[in-house]
């Protein structure tokens, strides 16, 4: 891979990692509620998940879709069905009375790690990346690619868990909170619409 490639890599992971997208909603609203600390196991499950994501699109998950078209709807309507429920989640993570909901916690590294696979985002990034950058699957190129955002990922990710933590700041009242936590779930939800409206 030329230096040129490898630079148009890192603007591609960038772009792709710091952008509005399920990810990065709800570490929005995850640093809102429970703060950076309590929220890094969510950063850093979305950080190497992705990257290992990539390693198994590259090695040979992405010959499924070219094989059987109908498992990308499978895993579309998933896909949809999860991010409704997590939208439901981020919604109610105040309870009525502004008390904390003794239910809610962050994701864990596990949880995060594991939610790269139903992120429509997540295999839209991981797909593109493979085809454009890694196009003779070769070993070292889906590893480089891999790496790239791997090294871009985890810090323009945490720029939004800052950014939900900086807007705590303001949600201190109960109804600013659950207006802030449903807005977020409205934009998990908008964040399907390129999707299921290609």
């Amino acid at each position: 891979m030329t230096p040129d490639l490898i630079l148009a890599l890192a603007a591609f992971c960038l772009v792709s990692s710091i952008t509005p997208g399920p990810n990065n909603l709800m570490l929005m609203a995850s640093g809102a509620n429970f703060g950076f600390r309590r929220s890094m196991p969510h950063m850093l499950g979305i950080a190497v998940g992705f990257t290992v994501m990539v390693v198994l699109v590259g090695a040979g998950l992405i010959q499924i879709f070219d094989a059987f078209p109908i498992s990308h709807t499978i895993l579309t309507v998933f896909s949809v069905g999860y991010l409704l429920w997590l939208a439901w989640k981020i919604a109610n993570a105040a309870a009525p009375e502004g008390a904390p909901d003794a239910d809610a916690r962050p994701f864990t590294f596990l949880q995060a790690a594991l939610f790269q696979w139903v992120n429509p985002k997540a295999w839209t990034m991981a797909l593109t990346a493979i085809t454009v950058y890694a196009a003779d699957r070769s070993l070292l190129g889906i590893l480089l690619v891999a790496a790239v955002f791997g090294a871009v990922n985890l810090p323009c990710i945490s720029v939004w868990t800052v950014m939900g933590q900086q807007v705590r700041r303001v949600l201190t009242n109960p109804a600013r909170l659950r207006a802030f936590n449903w807005t977020m779930a409205g934009l998990l939800v908008a964040s399907l619409a390129p999707l299921l409206f290609p």
